[in-house]
């Protein structure tokens, strides 16, 4: 196909602008780098293992997993709802594409601008976590995968120890979706892919950082692949 990268304005201002936060935006331009340098890259690369064809990454940030798509993704369609971000992942999309077509565009999880049955896979890392509506998300999922796609999710998720999983839920309650721009660290993501309707096929949990000086709300991760019913 040759290198090409695409970009589109927004569908509309309810379907982006409501989502800006563009301090919490600069915050998270610096804190995921300094992340993947710390070895989230791996967990990252382990994500997107063996994709092919026609994929949606719903929520890339600053576009940090651009460069490690495999060659056999033919197209990328990258739906961002945050303004500033979302003009940091088209830069990330210029430097780094080869011969895959990555298209940067608006949109929410729970209403992307994508057609039925159009991509051979959906991709999200730290992404539901901050979804106002994890339901309608999946719904979207569901609506846009063709039968047998994949569904491939990399998310902290609430913690397996009791008291930890009391303060994520305490955090939920008061300060952290303040702070972190809708993120919840409590949510069971892993169990909600599964009730949704998924089959999944794996599905590992670690900590990251993995070594922990201080209490980490966000410490505790799933990475998990599923699918459509054929």
């Amino acid at each position: 196909m040759g290198e090409e990268v695409v970009t589109q304005t927004p569908p509309s201002p309810a379907a982006s602008g409501r989502r800006a936060h563009p301090w919490f935006a600069k915050y998270y331009s610096r804190i995921s780098v300094a992340m993947d340098r710390g070895g989230l890259a791996q967990y990252r690369r382990r994500l997107l293992e063996g994709l092919s064809g026609e994929v949606v990454e719903i929520g890339p940030g600053n576009g940090l997993n651009f460069r490690h798509y495999p060659a056999e993704v033919t197209r990328l369609v990258a739906v961002e709802p945050e303004p500033t971000l979302r003009a940091k992942a088209r830069q990330a999309a210029e430097e780094v594409a080869r011969n895959v077509r990555i298209e940067v565009i608006g949109g929410v999880a729970e209403r992307m601008p994508l057609a039925d049955a159009s991509c051979d896979a959906v991709v999200v890392s730290l992404v539901l976590c901050s979804v106002p509506d994890q339901q309608a998300a999946f719904d979207e999922v569901r609506r846009v995968l063709r039968p047998g796609g994949e569904f491939r999710f990399m998310e902290h998720v609430r913690s397996q120890g009791r008291a930890a999983a009391w303060g994520q839920r305490a955090l939920d309650a008061t300060v952290w979706p303040l702070l972190g721009a809708g993120c919840h660290c409590s949510r069971e993501t892993g169990e909600a892919v599964s009730a949704a309707g998924f089959e999944i096929s794996t599905l590992s949990r670690f900590r990251f950082p993995p070594r922990l000086y201080l209490p980490d709300p966000t410490a505790s991760h799933v990475l998990g692949l599923a699918r459509k019913p054929a």
